[in-house]
């Protein structure tokens, strides 16, 4: 699969950016790499100038309280001094591209950072950086249309998992706008708390607790995201509205998606491959859209429990799952939508009239399954003739199978999916 990398864009890109912000009439002036220079040089710089940071190492920290474009072509490096956040934006309209930034204080209660977003900082760019080494990469609190794109954001591998900051920490900071960030070694990715309309597009996750991890926000979009050998990919809760498109979840450890409380999602064209012990995970999740994704290769496919209801499984492929669904219950839930259910790789099965849709309906669970689930010590009699025959009886007399998900058009063929996965399907 293509996908951007997060490096800075140096050189005449950047200098194309800085004519592009900076309002007519502002100044451009450069910036030694000296002590107090960098301080400096902000203290007196007048709303809309461009600071243009020559190679080097300029000392940290700075706070930014006038709109200002700080720029380093890719050869500048803002250094903290291990207490609080390196760059502090407390004013709109600011910029910080090109630059790589280190050295933050390590306080989770400050949310210390390589760059500090504060309510007052609206429209604040943040792109083409290097953030390494810092508690958190960027904690957007509370400022409206932010852009935080193509940023390299590693975090402290010295720390524990969960002594480690999130990538990017958003609170309260509607229509933000992550794209294209490759974010390792933190706690989270991202993490969205009590915030509304984001976009999370394209970025990558490695080596993380969760990729994203998206609680209380509602009507946000995360598509086209990358999450490989986190212990969580897409962890999506007390949430609704949200647009979950053209993902990938590649040897996650517990779940590629979990939904938790989160209704009314439109959940489309995702690929979730194992490794980990569920595919997708629904917990009280009701009302959203499941349709074309593909769930391979996992412990369980999906695991559907707490009340979950009128969700639409439709167009889905289930492949090489040791479970392909778990669901204990006593309703039937049907899973196919339009006449068109789901590809099921483990239902042998004909199509006649060659429509595509097998003829004869599918049940991944019957009566043993239940009995496995709530009593694991039963495993060891799947092996015996009794078992068997109660397997065989019931497939012989539907009317002997306990509620649970029927897909009543199954497909022949899995459906394949959009051009976002085309190099990671296999």
């Amino acid at each position: 699969m293509t996908m951007r990398r997060a490096v800075p864009i140096i050189g005449l890109t950047v200098c194309l950016l800085a004519g592009a912000l900076a309002p007519a009439g502002a100044a451009e002036r450069a910036v030694a790499a000296g002590p107090g220079a960098l301080v400096m040089a902000i203290g007196t710089a007048r709303a809309g100038d461009v600071l243009r940071l020559a190679p080097g190492t300029h000392e940290g920290p700075v706070v930014i309280d006038r709109p200002l474009t700080l720029l380093g072509e890719g050869l500048a490096t803002i250094a903290g001094s291990g207490t609080g956040s390196v760059i502090t934006v407390d004013a709109p309209d600011v910029t910080i591209a090109g630059l790589t930034l280190t050295g933050s204080g390590l306080s989770q209660q400050t949310l210390d950072a390589a760059v500090k977003l504060t309510d007052k900082a609206d429209r604040a760019v943040v792109r083409d950086n290097r953030m390494l080494d810092n508690l958190v990469g960027v904690d957007v609190h509370g400022p409206a249309d932010t852009r935080v794109s193509n940023n390299l954001i590693e975090g402290r591998r010295d720390l524990r998992p969960n002594e480690r900051g999130n990538g990017i920490y958003v609170w309260n900071a509607p229509r933000l706008l992550a794209e294209y960030n490759t974010i390792r070694f933190g706690r989270d990715g991202i993490f969205v708390n009590t915030s509304k309309a984001d976009v999370l597009r394209a970025n990558r996750f490695e080596d993380l607790r969760f990729a994203i991890h998206y609680m209380h926000g509602n009507d946000g979009e995360i598509v086209g995201n990358v999450s490989t050998g986190n212990t969580i990919g897409y962890a999506l809760m007390f949430s609704s509205g949200l647009l979950i498109k053209d993902n990938v979840s590649i040897g996650d450890r517990d779940h590629g998606l979990m939904l938790n409380y989160a209704n009314d999602a439109v959940i489309s064209g995702n690929l979730v491959r194992g490794g980990g012990e569920k595919c997708l995970f629904m917990y009280n999740a009701n009302k959203n859209q499941v349709t074309g994704n593909r769930f391979e290769r996992c412990p369980i496919g999906i695991h559907f429990t707490a009340g979950s209801a009128r969700n639409t499984f439709a167009g889905n492929a289930f492949v090489g799952n040791q479970t392909q669904v778990k669901y204990v219950g006593t309703r039937n839930l049907d899973w196919s939508a339009g006449g068109r259910g789901n590809y099921w790789s483990d239902h042998a099965a004909f199509d006649v009239n060659g429509d595509g849709i097998a003829d004869t309906v599918f049940r991944p669970n019957d009566i043993v399954d239940q009995i496995l689930w709530t009593q694991p010590a039963a495993k060891l009699l799947t092996g015996s003739p009794a078992v068997q025959l109660l397997r065989w009886t019931q497939s012989q007399f539907l009317a002997l199978l306990p509620g649970g998900i029927v897909d009543s058009a199954p497909l022949m063929h899995a459906p394949v999916l959009s051009t976002p996965h085309a190099g990671v399907q296999g």
